[in-house]
Protein backbone atom coordinates (compact mmCIF):
# COMPACT_ATOMS: atom_id res chain seq x y z
CA UNK A 1 0.00 0.00 0.00
CA UNK A 2 1.33 3.42 -0.92
CA UNK A 3 0.79 6.74 0.81
CA UNK A 4 -0.45 9.62 -1.34
CA UNK A 5 1.73 12.43 0.03
CA UNK A 6 0.32 15.94 0.38
CA UNK A 7 1.74 19.02 2.08
CA UNK A 8 1.48 18.28 5.79
CA UNK A 9 1.59 20.49 8.87
CA UNK A 10 1.17 19.39 12.48
CA UNK A 11 -2.25 20.97 13.00
CA UNK A 12 -4.03 21.57 9.71
CA UNK A 13 -3.13 19.53 6.64
CA UNK A 14 -2.25 15.88 6.58
CA UNK A 15 -2.01 12.97 4.22
CA UNK A 16 -4.37 10.21 3.13
CA UNK A 17 -3.35 6.57 2.99
CA UNK A 18 -5.38 3.97 1.12
CA UNK A 19 -6.18 1.03 3.41
CA UNK A 20 -8.56 -1.75 2.41
CA UNK A 21 -10.03 0.52 -0.20
CA UNK A 22 -10.74 3.35 2.27
CA UNK A 23 -9.09 6.73 2.86
CA UNK A 24 -7.21 6.98 6.17
CA UNK A 25 -6.01 10.37 7.37
CA UNK A 26 -2.74 10.94 9.20
CA UNK A 27 -0.28 13.68 10.10
CA UNK A 28 3.51 13.51 10.14
CA UNK A 29 5.83 16.07 11.75
CA UNK A 30 9.49 16.31 12.66
CA UNK A 31 12.38 14.33 11.19
CA UNK A 32 13.55 10.78 11.77
CA UNK A 33 16.38 10.28 14.25
CA UNK A 34 18.58 7.20 13.84
CA UNK A 35 18.85 6.68 17.60
CA UNK A 36 15.24 7.51 18.53
CA UNK A 37 12.11 5.62 17.54
CA UNK A 38 9.26 7.53 15.89
CA UNK A 39 6.09 8.14 17.90
CA UNK A 40 2.60 7.14 16.73
CA UNK A 41 -0.22 8.99 18.53
CA UNK A 42 -3.61 7.23 18.67
CA UNK A 43 -6.72 9.15 19.75
CA UNK A 44 -9.69 7.99 21.83
CA UNK A 45 -13.36 7.43 20.95
CA UNK A 46 -14.74 10.43 19.08
CA UNK A 47 -11.29 11.99 18.82
CA UNK A 48 -8.89 12.52 15.92
CA UNK A 49 -5.42 13.74 15.07
CA UNK A 50 -6.64 17.21 16.07
CA UNK A 51 -6.69 16.12 19.71
CA UNK A 52 -2.90 15.74 19.61
CA UNK A 53 -2.02 19.16 18.12
CA UNK A 54 -0.47 20.42 21.38
CA UNK A 55 1.67 17.30 21.65
CA UNK A 56 2.78 17.21 18.02
CA UNK A 57 3.88 20.85 18.20
CA UNK A 58 6.36 20.09 21.01
CA UNK A 59 7.34 16.47 20.49
CA UNK A 60 8.33 17.06 16.87
CA UNK A 61 11.35 18.96 18.17
CA UNK A 62 12.87 15.70 19.41
CA UNK A 63 11.10 12.95 17.46
CA UNK A 64 9.52 12.07 14.18
CA UNK A 65 5.85 12.18 15.20
CA UNK A 66 2.91 10.54 13.48
CA UNK A 67 -0.77 10.78 14.40
CA UNK A 68 -3.55 8.82 12.72
CA UNK A 69 -7.33 8.93 12.55
CA UNK A 70 -8.59 5.43 13.27
CA UNK A 71 -10.97 4.18 10.60
CA UNK A 72 -14.43 5.38 11.60
CA UNK A 73 -13.19 8.60 13.20
CA UNK A 74 -11.85 12.04 12.36
CA UNK A 75 -11.15 12.64 8.67
CA UNK A 76 -10.78 8.93 7.94
CA UNK A 77 -13.45 7.00 6.06
CA UNK A 78 -16.43 5.66 7.97
CA UNK A 79 -17.46 2.47 6.15
CA UNK A 80 -20.20 0.24 7.52
CA UNK A 81 -17.86 -2.28 9.08
CA UNK A 82 -17.85 -4.02 12.43
CA UNK A 83 -15.56 -1.88 14.59
CA UNK A 84 -13.36 -3.57 17.17
CA UNK A 85 -9.96 -3.54 18.80
CA UNK A 86 -8.89 -6.22 16.34
CA UNK A 87 -9.80 -4.02 13.34
CA UNK A 88 -7.82 -1.07 14.70
CA UNK A 89 -4.93 -3.37 15.61
CA UNK A 90 -4.71 -4.45 11.99
CA UNK A 91 -4.98 -0.85 10.78
CA UNK A 92 -2.20 0.40 13.07
CA UNK A 93 0.04 -2.60 12.35
CA UNK A 94 -0.28 -2.07 8.59
CA UNK A 95 0.30 1.67 8.99
CA UNK A 96 3.54 1.13 10.91
CA UNK A 97 4.73 -1.35 8.29
CA UNK A 98 3.55 0.34 5.10
CA UNK A 99 3.81 4.06 5.90
CA UNK A 100 6.13 4.68 8.86
CA UNK A 101 8.46 1.91 7.79
CA UNK A 102 10.10 1.51 11.21
CA UNK A 103 9.06 0.27 14.67
CA UNK A 104 7.22 3.07 16.49
CA UNK A 105 6.43 3.87 20.10
CA UNK A 106 2.63 3.82 20.43
CA UNK A 107 1.02 6.60 22.47
CA UNK A 108 -2.70 6.02 23.03
CA UNK A 109 -5.50 7.73 24.94
CA UNK A 110 -8.61 5.86 26.11
CA UNK A 111 -9.78 3.68 23.19
CA UNK A 112 -6.52 4.49 21.43
CA UNK A 113 -4.67 3.07 24.41
CA UNK A 114 -6.55 -0.20 24.11
CA UNK A 115 -5.84 -0.35 20.36
CA UNK A 116 -2.15 0.32 21.09
CA UNK A 117 -2.07 -2.56 23.57
CA UNK A 118 -3.58 -4.84 20.92
CA UNK A 119 -0.77 -3.92 18.54
CA UNK A 120 2.03 -4.34 21.07
CA UNK A 121 0.66 -7.70 22.24
CA UNK A 122 0.92 -9.10 18.71
CA UNK A 123 4.13 -7.39 17.56
CA UNK A 124 7.40 -7.98 19.39
CA UNK A 125 9.09 -5.19 17.41
CA UNK A 126 7.15 -2.39 19.13
CA UNK A 127 9.82 -0.49 21.14
CA UNK A 128 7.44 0.93 23.77
CA UNK A 129 3.87 1.88 24.67
CA UNK A 130 2.53 4.97 26.45
CA UNK A 131 -1.04 4.75 27.80
CA UNK A 132 -3.08 7.77 28.91
CA UNK A 133 -6.19 6.72 30.85
CA UNK A 134 -6.38 3.63 28.70
CA UNK A 135 -9.68 1.84 28.14
CA UNK A 136 -10.32 -1.89 27.96
CA UNK A 137 -11.73 -4.61 30.25
CA UNK A 138 -9.78 -6.76 32.70
CA UNK A 139 -10.72 -10.33 33.54
CA UNK A 140 -12.83 -10.17 36.72
CA UNK A 141 -11.07 -11.57 39.79
CA UNK A 142 -14.29 -13.43 40.61
CA UNK A 143 -17.53 -13.95 38.70
CA UNK A 144 -19.92 -11.05 39.39
CA UNK A 145 -22.88 -11.95 41.59
CA UNK A 146 -26.01 -12.92 39.72
CA UNK A 147 -28.42 -9.96 39.70
CA UNK A 148 -32.06 -10.42 40.80
CA UNK A 149 -34.37 -11.64 38.01
CA UNK A 150 -36.03 -8.23 37.60
CA UNK A 151 -32.72 -6.39 37.24
CA UNK A 152 -31.45 -9.07 34.87
CA UNK A 153 -34.54 -8.62 32.71
CA UNK A 154 -34.10 -4.83 32.70
CA UNK A 155 -30.45 -5.14 31.71
CA UNK A 156 -31.30 -7.53 28.90
CA UNK A 157 -34.05 -5.23 27.64
CA UNK A 158 -31.77 -2.19 27.80
CA UNK A 159 -29.06 -4.00 25.85
CA UNK A 160 -31.58 -5.01 23.20
CA UNK A 161 -32.95 -1.47 23.04
CA UNK A 162 -29.57 0.16 22.43
CA UNK A 163 -28.90 -2.31 19.62
CA UNK A 164 -31.93 -1.10 17.68
CA UNK A 165 -31.05 1.13 14.74
CA UNK A 166 -33.62 3.83 15.49
CA UNK A 167 -32.64 4.13 19.15
CA UNK A 168 -28.95 4.23 18.26
CA UNK A 169 -29.62 6.88 15.59
CA UNK A 170 -31.57 9.07 18.03
CA UNK A 171 -28.90 8.71 20.72
CA UNK A 172 -26.16 9.55 18.23
CA UNK A 173 -27.89 12.74 17.09
CA UNK A 174 -28.45 13.77 20.69
CA UNK A 175 -24.86 13.23 21.81
CA UNK A 176 -23.35 14.89 18.72
CA UNK A 177 -24.92 18.27 19.53
CA UNK A 178 -22.29 20.90 20.27
CA UNK A 179 -23.89 21.74 23.62
CA UNK A 180 -23.83 18.09 24.70
CA UNK A 181 -20.22 17.67 23.53
CA UNK A 182 -19.21 20.71 25.58
CA UNK A 183 -21.01 19.51 28.72
CA UNK A 184 -19.44 16.06 28.38
CA UNK A 185 -15.95 17.51 27.98
CA UNK A 186 -16.43 19.81 30.96
CA UNK A 187 -17.24 16.74 33.05
CA UNK A 188 -14.05 14.91 32.08
CA UNK A 189 -11.61 17.86 32.09
CA UNK A 190 -10.52 19.27 35.45
CA UNK A 191 -9.46 22.52 33.79
CA UNK A 192 -12.66 23.78 32.14
CA UNK A 193 -10.73 26.49 30.26
CA UNK A 194 -9.16 23.70 28.18
CA UNK A 195 -12.61 23.00 26.71
CA UNK A 196 -12.40 25.50 23.87
CA UNK A 197 -14.70 26.18 20.94
CA UNK A 198 -12.07 24.64 18.70
CA UNK A 199 -12.01 21.41 20.73
CA UNK A 200 -15.79 21.13 20.57
CA UNK A 201 -15.71 21.75 16.82
CA UNK A 202 -12.95 19.17 16.32
CA UNK A 203 -15.22 16.52 17.84
CA UNK A 204 -18.45 17.77 16.26
CA UNK A 205 -17.16 18.06 12.68
CA UNK A 206 -16.47 14.33 11.99
CA UNK A 207 -19.91 13.43 13.37
CA UNK A 208 -21.42 15.12 10.29
CA UNK A 209 -19.66 12.74 7.88
CA UNK A 210 -21.61 10.04 6.00
CA UNK A 211 -21.41 6.81 7.97
CA UNK A 212 -20.69 8.42 11.35
CA UNK A 213 -23.99 7.25 12.84
CA UNK A 214 -23.24 3.70 11.70
CA UNK A 215 -19.87 3.74 13.46
CA UNK A 216 -21.58 4.89 16.65
CA UNK A 217 -24.17 2.10 16.35
CA UNK A 218 -21.50 -0.52 15.76
CA UNK A 219 -20.00 0.16 19.18
CA UNK A 220 -23.13 -1.17 20.88
CA UNK A 221 -23.17 -4.32 18.74
CA UNK A 222 -19.49 -5.30 18.80
CA UNK A 223 -18.51 -8.02 21.31
CA UNK A 224 -15.92 -7.12 23.93
CA UNK A 225 -12.36 -7.52 22.77
CA UNK A 226 -9.48 -9.38 24.39
CA UNK A 227 -9.00 -8.63 28.07
CA UNK A 228 -6.27 -6.14 29.00
CA UNK A 229 -4.54 -8.61 31.35
CA UNK A 230 -4.26 -11.11 28.50
CA UNK A 231 -2.76 -8.46 26.22
CA UNK A 232 -0.29 -7.41 28.91
CA UNK A 233 0.73 -11.04 29.30
CA UNK A 234 1.71 -11.10 25.62
CA UNK A 235 3.70 -7.83 25.70
CA UNK A 236 7.45 -7.57 26.19
CA UNK A 237 8.22 -3.86 25.58
CA UNK A 238 8.60 -0.98 28.08
CA UNK A 239 5.30 0.51 29.26
CA UNK A 240 4.54 4.00 30.57
CA UNK A 241 1.11 4.67 32.08
CA UNK A 242 -0.06 8.24 32.67
CA UNK A 243 -3.21 8.67 34.75
CA UNK A 244 -5.37 11.76 34.93
CA UNK A 245 -6.61 11.31 38.50
CA UNK A 246 -9.75 13.40 37.96
CA UNK A 247 -11.19 11.04 35.34
CA UNK A 248 -14.85 10.40 36.26
CA UNK A 249 -15.16 7.58 33.72
CA UNK A 250 -12.76 5.20 35.42
CA UNK A 251 -11.55 4.27 38.87
CA UNK A 252 -7.92 5.29 38.40
CA UNK A 253 -6.50 3.75 41.63
CA UNK A 254 -8.17 0.44 40.84
CA UNK A 255 -7.11 0.38 37.19
CA UNK A 256 -3.53 1.42 37.91
CA UNK A 257 -3.29 -1.38 40.47
CA UNK A 258 -4.53 -3.87 37.87
CA UNK A 259 -1.90 -2.70 35.40
CA UNK A 260 0.84 -3.04 38.02
CA UNK A 261 -0.39 -6.50 38.94
CA UNK A 262 -0.16 -7.77 35.39
CA UNK A 263 2.86 -5.74 34.18
CA UNK A 264 5.16 -5.02 37.09
CA UNK A 265 7.96 -3.48 34.99
CA UNK A 266 5.87 -0.45 34.00
CA UNK A 267 6.55 3.20 34.85
CA UNK A 268 3.55 5.27 35.94
CA UNK A 269 2.65 8.82 36.93
CA UNK A 270 -0.49 10.37 38.41
CA UNK A 271 -1.45 13.75 37.01
CA UNK A 272 -3.84 16.50 38.02
CA UNK A 273 -6.06 16.14 34.98
CA UNK A 274 -9.12 14.33 33.71
CA UNK A 275 -9.66 11.72 31.01
CA UNK A 276 -7.46 13.45 28.39
CA UNK A 277 -4.29 14.65 30.17
CA UNK A 278 -2.39 15.02 26.89
CA UNK A 279 -4.75 17.84 25.86
CA UNK A 280 -5.43 19.31 29.31
CA UNK A 281 -1.84 19.50 30.59
CA UNK A 282 0.17 18.91 27.39
CA UNK A 283 3.50 20.28 28.57
CA UNK A 284 3.67 17.89 31.54
CA UNK A 285 2.67 14.95 29.37
CA UNK A 286 5.10 15.88 26.60
CA UNK A 287 7.97 16.13 29.07
CA UNK A 288 7.18 12.75 30.62
CA UNK A 289 6.91 11.05 27.22
CA UNK A 290 10.12 12.70 25.96
CA UNK A 291 12.19 11.79 29.03
CA UNK A 292 10.88 8.23 29.16
CA UNK A 293 11.49 7.45 25.49
CA UNK A 294 14.94 9.06 25.50
CA UNK A 295 15.89 7.09 28.59
CA UNK A 296 15.19 3.65 27.14
CA UNK A 297 16.30 4.46 23.58
CA UNK A 298 19.72 5.88 24.41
Amino acid sequence: MQANTLTATPTEKGTFWQWRGEQIYYVRAGVRHPQRPPLLLVHGFGGSTDHWRKNIAELQEDFEVWAIDLVGFGRSAKPQWQYSGDLWRQQLTDFITDVIGAPAVLVGNSLGGYASLCVAASNANIPGVVLLNSAGPFTPAAPPPEPPPIRRAIQKAAKWLFQQNLVSWLLFHWTRRRSVIRKTLEKVYLDKTAVTDQLVEDIYRPSCDPGAAGVFASVFKTPQGEKVDVLLGQMTCPLLTLWGEGDPWMNVPERSAQFRQHYQQLTEYYLQAGHCPHDEIPQQVNNLIRDWVLEFSN
